[in-house]
C-alpha cells in the first residue's frame, strides 16, 4: 500500500484520471519496473514514442506513428488524407491493406497496369482534374518478388503535381545499400514486421494522429515487440553487414534454383515464388518438400491470379549456405517427382 501511495503522489490528477486500467494496474513498479506509463489513451509511452523517432531517423523523415498491425497502418492513411475532391492511383497488384485502405475513402480512384510508368503517366494526366492526387505502390511486391520503380514513379509525380505512397513491409531492412531507399524521396512510407508504421512529414504524422481511426481506437504495441523492433533498427543502422549477407544469400538461392530449371518470379529480392502454374502442382510439392523439412508454402488463385500458382520462398538472413543448397536439392527432387522438372 505505501508503494502504491508513492507512486500515485507522483502523478499528475490528470495523467490519474486516464489510466487505462480501472484497477490502476498500468504503472506500479511492482507490477511494471520500468515505468512504462501511458502517454495517452492507446497506451503509448516512452519507448513507443523512441521507436517512432528511430523509424523516422532510419528513413531520414521528419516523423513517424506506430500501428498495431501495417493491415492498420494502411487503414489509416488514404480516409485521413484524401477527401472526394482527391485522386489515388494504385499499381494493380498492390498488397490487399492497400486495396482495403483506399476503398475506405471518398477519394476517386484509379488504377495503373503493374509496374506499367506509361500507363501511369496516362492515368497522371487524366487526374489532373483532382485537387490532390497521391500515387501508392508496393516498395516490393510480396507475391511476385518484383520491385517498383521508385525513381521513375517520384520523376512523374513531380511533373505531375502529384504525392507518393510507398508500402515498404517487403523491403524495410534489406533492399537497397542500407537497407533503406537512399535514391528517393517519397511523402510517405509504410513498413511493419509485428506491428506497422508511416513515416514522413511532420505535419501528416502530426495528421494522422488526429483523424487515422486504426491509431485513435486500438491499443498500442506491447513493449516487448517494440523493443525488440528498435534493437533491430539499432543493428541495421550500425552495420551494413546483414544487407549484404541477405543478398547474397538470394542470389545463391535464385542462381542455384534457375540453373536447375525453375522460373524464379522477381530480381535480387528475397522473396523467391518458384512460378509453377498449376495450383495442385503447387500445393503437392509444398506438402512434399514439408516432408524433407522444408517449409514453404503453395498460393493459388484467389491470392494469385489464376494459372499463376506458384510456391513461395522467403530467404532469411538465419539461413546457412547449408540450408539453402538442401532446399534447392530438396526442389529438385521434388520438382522431378512430380514432373516439373525433366
Amino acid at each position: 500500500r505505501e508503494e502504491r501511495l508513492r507512486w500515485e503522489d507522483q502523478l499528475s490528477p490528470g495523467v490519474q484520471g486516464c489510466r487505462l486500467s480501472g484497477l490502476g494496474l498500468c504503472g506500479p513498479p511492482s507490477l511494471c519496473p520500468l515505468g512504462l506509463v501511458p502517454h495517452d489513451p492507446t497506451g503509448i509511452n516512452t519507448i513507443h514514442k523512441n521507436l517512432e523517432a528511430k523509424i523516422a531517423r532510419f528513413h531520414q523523415r521528419e516523423d513517424a506513428i506506430l500501428y498495431p498491425s501495417c493491415f492498420d497502418a494502411n487503414a489509416g492513411l488514404f480516409e485521413a488524407l484524401l477527401t472526394p475532391e482527391d485522386a489515388v492511383l494504385s499499381d494493380e497488384l498492390n498488397h490487399a491493406s492497400i486495396i482495403d485502405g483506399i476503398r475506405l475513402c471518398k477519394a476517386h480512384k484509379y488504377r495503373y497496369r503493374h509496374l506499367d510508368m506509361a500507363d501511369l503517366e496516362a492515368k497522371l494526366q487524366e487526374a489532373q482534374k483532382h485537387r490532390l492526387r497521391l500515387v501508392a505502390t508496393d516498395g516490393a511486391f510480396s507475391m511476385d518478388g518484383d520491385i517498383a520503380p521508385l525513381q521513375e514513379i517520384c520523376r512523374l509525380a513531380s511533373r505531375y503535381g502529384a504525392l507518393v505512397f510507398v508500402d515498404e513491409c517487403h523491403a524495410t531492412g534489406f533492399l537497397g545499400p542500407t537497407g533503406r531507399w537512399d535514391h528517393v524521396a517519397p511523402e510517405a512510407w509504410g513498413g511493419a514486421s509485428e506491428g506497422g508504421y508511416t513515416t514522413g512529414p511532420g505535419p501528416l504524422v502530426s495528421l494522422l494522429r488526429q483523424r487515422a481511426r486504426p491509431y485513435l481506437f486500438s491499443n498500442s504495441l506491447p513493449p516487448a515487440v517494440v523493443g525488440c523492433a528498435s534493437k533491430a533498427l539499432d543493428l541495421l543502422m550500425e552495420s551494413n553487414t546483414i544487407v549484404q549477407s541477405m543478398a547474397a544469400k538470394t542470389q545463391r538461392f535464385r542462381s542455384k534454383m534457375e540453373a536447375a530449371g525453375f522460373t524464379i518470379s522477381g530480381a535480387s529480392h528475397p522473396i523467391c515464388p518458384v512460378m509453377l502454374g498449376d495450383a495442385r502442382l503447387a500445393s503437392r510439392m509444398a506438402d512434399d518438400m514439408l516432408k524433407r523439412g522444408i517449409f514453404v508454402i503453395g498460393f493459388s488463385y484467389p491470392v494469385v491470379p489464376k494459372g499463376k500458382a506458384r510456391i513461395r520462398v522467403q530467404i532469411s538472413a538465419v539461413h546457412s549456405e547449408e540450408d539453402i543448397d538442401r532446399c534447392v536439392e530438396a526442389f529438385v527432387e521434388v520438382g522431378q517427382l512430380h514432373g516439373a522438372l525433366p
